[in-house]
């Protein structure tokens, strides 16, 4: 006899925040995300995103989605990076910033990106 409740599988959503992503179908909102990238990015990547003398910016085209996707993004947040377009060091990972929050975060900094044509 074979028993496999032990040894049962953790379920999607638990599975995609083991890798730093939110729920299958999860949308950020622009507002949350203004809220959050305030608390949890301006420091470094600037308040209106321009960068600072500790991130870079993240309105640049060095971001658009088709260069850096949100994938770039969300493992940014749950792995760090390492420096590698800019001279800023790396970004450490930001382990208070859950991945529903970086959804949020996302939302807005795309959203920002549209509104100065980088797409």
């Amino acid at each position: 006899m074979l028993l496999l409740g032990a040894c049962s599988l953790p379920d999607d959503e638990e599975r995609l925040a083991k890798q730093g992503l939110p729920p299958a179908g999860f949308e950020g909102q622009v507002e949350a995300g203004r809220e959050l990238y305030a608390a949890h990015c301006a420091a470094c990547h600037g308040r209106m995103m321009k960068g600072s003398r500790q991130g870079p910016p993240l309105l640049h085209k060095v971001y658009e989605p088709g260069h850096h996707a949100d994938l770039a993004f969300y493992r940014a947040v749950k792995d760090g990076v390492v420096s590698h377009h800019w001279g800023f060091g790396d970004m450490p990972p930001q382990p208070q910033v859950s991945p529903k929050h970086a959804a949020h975060i996302i939302a807005y900094v795309r959203n920002r990106q549209r509104q100065v044509g980088i797409e």
